[in-house]
């Protein structure tokens, strides 16, 4: 199988990928589309499934694992980022903000200014996050991700491949049908290095001044942006049809 950018050969590749296992679905992934594959790591415990899988596999000939380093990560982070590429003897790429938005991105907002309003946060994703990722994956083919539809409810409807037409490429999301008892257990069985964060309450972790431990009870992404009143947890870089957000608008209200 050998798919062109076209929204039936995401889905066949979905398919295909239904009943395999998280290196499997990788190893079609790469068979299957044809050109540049880049799989983007911000080193969730999703992220270092799918590195390790990439890594431990030698299919990092055909994808390349890339990181947003938005330049205000955690410490942690950081070190967890030297990990597997001691472990693997790989290189995992960054692409970072264009230095001229961000000088102008801070002199107009402040250092925190992103905590004044949402467009605020949002132009600050807009510049660390979103315009690397679009460098990032400037003739690629497929982009891999670590979403799970599991994360939230805007996230609900991701499927294991699809068409992606804002960026022109075939988005594979080979840890969309996993709870998170399946990337526990991945994760545990492989011995898996993880962020600590996750020990103290960081189920999703991002930029060190916009993210926070959930408490009890709260939704996996509750602590990204907590000062937020809206639902949707999003910067930005995963952006999901129309048809999709309407079919689960109502529980993304706040």
């Amino acid at each position: 199988m050998n798919l062109g950018s076209g929204g039936g050969g995401a889905d066949a590749l979905a398919r295909a990928m239904t009943d395999a296992s998280l290196a499997e679905r990788l190893a079609l992934a790469s068979r299957s589309i044809a050109g540049r594959l880049v799989f983007t790591t911000s080193f969730g415990l999703e992220d270092q499934a799918v590195t390790h899988a990439i890594f431990r596999a030698g299919l990092d000939i055909h994808i390349e694992v890339v990181t947003l380093d938005t330049g205000r990560l955690f410490p942690e982070t950081y070190d967890l980022w030297a990990q597997p590429e001691e472990r693997y003897g790989r290189r995992i790429n960054a692409v970072s903000p264009d230095r001229s938005d961000l000088e102008a991105l801070v002199a107009r907002q402040g250092i925190n200014g992103f905590r004044q309003s949402v467009e605020a946060r949002k132009a600050c994703c807009d510049v660390r996050k979103v315009e690397p990722l679009g460098r990032a994956l400037v003739g690629a083919a497929g982009w891999i991700t670590g979403l799970r539809a599991e994360q939230s409810s805007f996230r609900a409807a991701v499927p294991l491949a699809s068409q992606d037409d804002g960026y022109g490429l075939i988005k594979v999301n080979p840890l969309a049908d996993w709870s998170q008892q399946d990337l526990v257990r991945y994760v545990t069985d492989n011995a898996v290095p993880y962020n600590p964060l996750h020990d103290r309450g960081y189920p999703s972790i991002g930029c060190a001044p916009c993210t926070r431990a959930v408490r009890l009870g709260e939704p996996e992404r509750a602590g990204r942006w907590w000062w937020e009143q809206e639902a949707k947890k999003e910067c930005g870089l995963h952006l999901v049809p129309t048809h999709q957000i309407q079919e689960h608008s109502h529980d993304q209200r706040a």
